[in-house]
């Protein structure tokens, strides 16, 4: 006779050995993964898999879209309006063109008592003087606070952070009495000399967390090649650096060539007024002010930084991610 009792069927060993991979689980802690489905591919209850039906995709890019629609609408208005009669501009509040007016950017571009090539070139000395004193002054800052070991060290780091949080009303004041008493004013020298001093605490803080995350251990081993600490910054630091430098960089440019506060309080002949300043220029307090020729120059005006932002996009995004700043 056969035992029939004894030989366990396929189906019950099949859920022993369910029941025992379910308990390991248990046991580790580990939640079964999404879709309602385990690491042996079996459904778990209580888990529904997320369906992504079409409809949702389809409504959630419809409002991305509107959302990028109305965040850009106002620029693109701009550019139109830059192409119409100046009778036109607030007549037509849509962007559809009725009378191309050409004249506005030729107009624009002479209208002042320097012509606009003279601002632009302003503005791109003050960028790149700016640019330089940052990379140079805060990356050497940077490299103090991260690898060297001096006295009131904590103190000054916590000083330095202050300073990213004292906004520049407060000491333009100041400033401006000290400049004025030295013959700056008017001169390029009060927004430059300062970026050579390593005043944006900001990037120091952004180069300083990019520094830390580089092992010391490359420290110790050009040290036992015999290199001091300016060899390591330059040789071995600086070259590692590229990420965090383009971003210190292009937010130099960027916010360099957009800030207005600052150059219209130093910068009062026009001939060495930046764009910023130009376009200010263009506004009649009589109310009788050129709109089309002062929107079509300022489109004149952001394309240098659209390109900035095109081109540095990548490092951008790549300097502020490996620093861990958000």
């Amino acid at each position: 006779m056969t035992n029939q009792t004894s030989v366990p069927q396929s189906a019950d060993l099949d859920q022993a050995r369910q029941d025992q991979v379910l308990d390991e689980e248990k046991m580790l802690g580990q939640k079964p993964p999404a879709g309602g489905t385990d690491s042996k591919g079996r459904r778990v209850k209580g888990h529904k898999p997320k369906m992504r039906t079409p409809l949702r995709s389809v409504v959630k890019h419809a409002l991305l879209i509107l959302a990028a629609g109305v965040m850009i609408y106002p620029l693109l208005w701009m550019v139109a309006s830059s192409f119409r009669p100046n009778d036109l501009i607030f007549r037509e509040a849509g962007l559809v063109i009725s009378e191309v007016d050409w004249t506005n950017y030729p107009n624009g571009w002479d209208a002042l008592s320097e012509p606009f090539s003279k601002y632009l070139m302003n503005s791109a000395i003050l960028v790149l003087g700016c640019i330089i004193g940052n990379l140079v002054s805060c990356s050497m800052a940077a490299y103090a606070f991260a690898r060297l070991e001096f006295k009131f060290k904590k103190i000054m780091f916590v000083l330095m952070l202050m300073t990213i949080m004292l906004p520049i009303h407060v000491i333009i004041v100041p400033q401006y009495v000290m400049f004025s008493q030295i013959g700056w004013v008017n001169t390029f020298w009060p927004i430059i000399v300062p970026k050579l001093l390593a005043t944006d605490g900001f990037f120091i803080f952004l180069m300083i967390q990019f520094i830390r995350g580089i092992p010391k251990d490359m420290d110790e081993a050009a040290r036992i090649d015999g290199a001091g600490h300016p060899r390591i910054f330059l040789q071995v630091i600086l070259p590692l650096m590229v990420p965090a430098l383009a971003t210190t960089a292009i937010f130099t440019f960027i916010w360099t060539w957009s800030d207005f506060f600052t150059s219209l309080i130093y910068l009062t002949n026009p001939s060495n007024y930046t764009v910023q300043v130009a376009l200010n220029a263009f506004i009649d307090s009589t109310g009788e002010s050129n709109w089309g020729a002062l929107f079509a120059m300022s489109i004149v005006t952001l394309i240098p930084v659209f390109l900035a932002f095109l081109f540095g996009q990548k490092y951008l995004v790549k300097g502020i991610a490996t620093t861990g700043i958000k």
